[in-house]
């Protein structure tokens, strides 16, 4: 695991690194503990017929998945019970044996890998194919159009299905202040109380707030916004932060107090270099991603709920979006406002706001028909109330009954051309 650790971490964010060691390590405790093949327990180092095997039951008993085998691979379905960690988990452990047989550690073919791809995707994968070049997407339309195949997608043994992506949408807007009191309550620090608040007011991920300096702060114009990177940028910062006027406040503070108190050079804000991280540890040393998630998770156990870091990204997300529904003149505006969001998001895929749109239009639809629930309450009143005067025994009279004529001309049209659409 640390083999496999330092030598991710040359090529991917320490960040990533780490969520993979986190995830190898259920793995590779649950084997231990509780997997079968042949009846002994299984070890990472086992022929990769025996770590298929373990998977395949670690997906099946501990992940909530289905496994429908296909040809020489198995198709990975998730169910109501399933986390949505399952790609990553199914990444980090076909990262861990490609490591690992690169390394030399391992003598077995990587389990994770399907032997026969190469051989099976022949027939699929025709002389248009050009040399040394990767096929391009069908909408390119610049190969020859073949027979397609989930085959030709991926040499993966274990391959995950029906895997659409669905944000999580968080519509508390208490949420923050929940978060805040909790931290009070509990003394958090004030470096922690900066981060926290720039997560909810920016929607940044963690890595984008952790790895701050001064310097991009001082790259920005406007006093409330920092530059920042993005995930995949390479390290440049392409994008940036938004944030208000307390935070900053806040922020000043900190770097002028508490983060000066615990730095090597005892400077304050001004005196810094464009290169010093934002946040220190008591230490001196940058904040990193596990020293905050030790601090994060006393924080939510204080408040007794269960929540990870990046839901601050989905409930800034959630609530710009009521923001501008709320707020927009007209559906221009809205549009615009959108794009406006989608490239302060930096997301690649313009997209993934539509999925956070479903659960506004839900919303619209749930508050037409509250009101039309609460308007069929004051109706039936107002009949009962009106035919308690025109009852004669169990009789109503015809005036009673003939709805049509107290309801205008063209509602009556509109609502007979109703009926008929639904025939």
């Amino acid at each position: 695991m640390t083999e496999f650790y330092y030598y991710q971490q040359k090529r991917i964010s320490e960040n990533s690194a780490l969520s993979y060691l986190i995830t190898l390590e259920r793995f590779f405790s649950w084997l231990a503990k509780s997997s079968n093949y042949q009846g002994d327990r299984v070890k990472w180092s086992d022929s990769n017929f025996a770590i298929r095997t373990a998977i395949e039951d670690y997906l099946v008993y501990q992940m909530g998945c289905k496994l429908r085998s296909k040809d020489n691979f198995q198709f990975v379905i998730m169910t109501k019970k399933s986390p949505q960690t399952i790609n990553h988990f199914l990444a980090a452990i076909k990262s861990f044996y490609k490591t690992v047989l690169h390394l030399k550690l391992y003598k077995f073919q990587n389990p994770l890998i399907d032997a026969d791809y190469n051989i099976s995707i022949g027939k699929y994968n025709p002389i248009s194919m050009r040399e040394s070049k990767p096929r391009l997407p069908k909408i390119a339309g610049t190969e020859i159009p073949y027979e397609t195949s989930y085959r030709s997608q991926s040499d993966s043994y274990f391959k995950l299905v029906a895997n659409e992506w669905k944000p999580n949408i968080i519509a508390d807007q208490d949420l923050p202040y929940i978060i805040y009191r909790a931290g009070s309550e509990i003394g958090w620090s004030l470096r922690d109380e900066v981060i926290i608040r720039l997560l909810f007011e920016t929607g940044a991920r963690i890595n984008e707030v952790l790895e701050l300096t001064i310097g991009d702060y001082r790259q920005r114009i406007n006093q409330y916004e920092m530059a920042t990177l993005n995930k995949g940028s390479e390290k440049r910062r392409i994008k940036f932060l938004r944030f208000s006027q307390d935070t900053l406040k806040l922020l000043i503070r900190y770097v002028n107090g508490e983060r000066k108190i615990y730095s090597h050079e005892k400077k304050t804000f001004t005196k810094l270099s464009d290169n010093e991280v934002v946040f220190l540890t008591r230490r001196g040393d940058p904040y990193n991603y596990t020293a905050f998630y030790y601090q994060w998770s006393k924080i939510i156990r204080h408040a007794k709920i269960k929540m990870n870091i990046h839901k601050t990204r989905h409930w800034f997300v959630t609530n710009m979006i009521r923001s501008i529904y709320d707020t927009a003149g007209g559906s221009g505006e809205i549009e615009m406002r959108k794009h406006e969001l989608i490239n302060y998001m930096k997301w690649k895929n313009p997209e993934t706001i539509k999925a956070y749109e479903h659960y506004f239009n839900e919303a619209s639809f749930r508050e037409i028909h509250e009101n039309l629930a609460k308007k069929m309450q004051e109706y039936e009143k107002e009949f009962l109330k009106a035919s308690h005067s025109t009852f004669e025994g169990n009789q109503l009279t015809n005036s009673t009954l003939t709805t049509k004529e107290t309801l205008p001309a063209e509602e009556i049209k509109w609502i007979n051309e109703f009926y008929k659409g639904m025939d």
